[in-house]
């Protein structure tokens, strides 16, 4: 998938409503959080396995949570590890 088009993509499928969920972001029409998404995919949990947990969840709302992440790993900087003092 061209990068453009995926970057492109989360902006309909991804929603921050702070009447829902404190304003964390979802996927669109649902309460199921962004981060809910992600930690279950960075434990090692297969797409197929949050689409059965979640069944409003589809393959391309997992996209769009992953396109959403990595456009916010391109705005901010966070530190790896806390500097040494010199």
């Amino acid at each position: 998938m061209p990068r453009y088009k995926s970057l492109m993509n989360w902006k309909e499928r991804i929603t921050v409503d702070p009447n829902v969920c404190k304003g964390r972001a979802c996927v669109a029409g649902t309460r199921i959080m962004v981060s809910v998404v992600l930690d279950n995919l960075a434990a090692g949990a297969a797409p197929e396995e949050l689409i059965r947990s979640y069944p409003p969840l589809t393959p391309e709302d997992i996209q769009a949570c992953l396109a959403y992440a990595a456009a916010l790993a391109q705005e901010q900087v966070l530190p790896l590890a806390e500097p040494t003092p010199a």
